[in-house]
């Protein structure tokens, strides 16, 4: 068990589900349909993958990989979820261009995770 990316994981968790409440309610009137749903794939994702952090958490100790899958997937959610989060409030289309960089790195995670099980 790694004590820092279970941290991690159950942080990201609680802001994932922090920020879908606050959407679903503060800026239900206060965005477009487009922008509330750019904010809502930003919480689904960090969401999935601050489970995905807590499952590398949980393998560190007996797959050698599975901390650099869980680190990846933060960085993923700092990127993409960050990205999307300032790009539904800001309407600045700019922070866009940082999104798929953050996806590449949860795909990244992802393929680590993979690669690491199978040696």
């Amino acid at each position: 068990m790694n004590p820092q990316l279970l941290a991690a994981g159950a942080i990201n968790g609680a802001i994932a589900v922090a920020a879908g409440a606050f959407g679903a309610h503060a800026l239900k009137d206060r965005l477009s349909e487009k922008a509330l749903a750019v904010f809502e794939t930003a919480a689904r994702y960090q969401m999935y993958h601050a489970l995905a952090i807590v499952l590398c958490a949980a393998l560190a100790g007996g797959l050698a990989g599975a901390r650099l899958s869980g680190w990846l997937f933060t960085g993923g959610i700092v990127l993409f979820s960050g990205s999307l989060y300032a790009l539904a409030l800001s309407d600045v289309k700019m922070l866009g261009a940082i999104t798929p960089l953050g996806g590449l790195l949860f795909v990244a995670g992802w393929v680590w995770l993979a690669i690491s099980a199978l040696r």
